[in-house]
């Protein structure tokens, strides 16, 4: 069964990657820290202590005679821990309800799924990712099989950061007819010969880094079996071969326009594919443009 435009078609935005995500805890009037310290040093130590102080880990950092029996704090952390839990799923559960169509019957929810789903889902706590978990519950309620239980502890184990470079993958990424296969052409070459050996133009590469995603990204989402940092390539294409691939909804065809032509790309794993499917699909135009031009010196190009 599909899911329809109020489902999870609708896909998730992540904003760029900036250099710090972290909200700064106001420094207490108690703080012993030193006046003259520098303000990332107070910072970091003030996020510190009040994280210890949300999970319930600071009861070291008082004095004894005002400390809590060490068997009652650890009581009252496993139960906040639980609370936060809880109350993770139900946020989860309350944005997965939006993607779900109320008018059309879905096969039976695999309960096995369920459990495994939410034994990964209850630490999820970041609204963003919150709602990449609400989409992929309403899919795999409306179609059973979407998503495979080794996608969701990849998921499970993603930071915001780690999102992001999928997201900006997924912005350069071309897809084939099925829009299940992702990958990111990176070149495009003719097989040497005698005629050619010598032709500047005989070989082409998009330099995906100056839009955002260079190598040190590609091998990040290698290591999180996002993506197979092994180039790969096309089988050699004869001359007025087709290929048809889908840019972010823009067509795009191409036409060999010579012998023995081959496209050179990375392609994501088949985890990485299904968890591009839940990043929208943002056009970047300038990539875009910069992407056929590459290609136009050994294909002929239609949209």
């Amino acid at each position: 069964m599909k899911i329809g435009k109020s489902s999870t078609s609708a896909s998730i935005a992540l904003s760029p990657i900036s250099k710090s995500e972290h909200e700064v805890i106001p420094v207490p009037k108690s703080s012993t820290i030193n006046a003259t310290s520098t303000v990332n040093k107070a910072s970091s130590q003030m996020q510190l202590l009040g994280l210890a102080k949300q999970f319930m880990l600071d009861g070291g950092l008082v004095s004894p005679d005002k400390q809590m029996p060490l068997e009652d704090r650890s009581r009252k952390r496993i139960k906040l821990s639980k609370l936060r839990k809880q109350q993770n799923l139900e946020a989860i559960i309350q944005r997965a309800l939006g993607y779900c169509p109320d008018d059309e019957v879905a096969e039976r929810a695999d309960q096995d799924w369920f459990n495994s789903y939410i034994s990964l889902a209850e630490d999820i706590s970041n609204r963003t990712m919150q709602d990449l978990w609400a989409k992929i519950l309403a899919g795999e309620i409306a179609q059973p099989g979407s998503y495979s239980f080794k996608a969701l502890k990849v998921l499970r184990d993603m930071s915001m950061h780690d999102a992001k470079l999928l997201a900006r993958a997924t912005t350069l990424s071309v897809k084939d007819n099925t829009k299940k296969s992702y990958r990111i052409i990176s070149g495009s070459y003719q097989m040497p010969g005698f005629f050619n050996f010598f032709n500047k133009s005989r070989e082409q590469h998009v330099n995906i880094s100056r839009f955002g995603l260079n190598y040190a990204d590609l091998l990040t989402l290698a290591d999180n079996n996002l993506l197979f940092i092994q180039e790969a390539e096309s089988s050699p294409m004869t001359k007025q071969e087709e290929l048809h691939f889908n840019y972010n909804g823009l067509p795009l065809h191409l036409t060999a326009k010579k012998n023995d032509t081959i496209i050179r790309f990375y392609k994501f794993t088949p985890i990485g594919s299904e968890l591009a499917q839940l990043i929208s699909d943002k056009t970047d135009l300038g990539y875009f443009k910069e992407l056929k031009l590459q290609l136009s010196f050994l294909f002929d190009l239609s949209t």
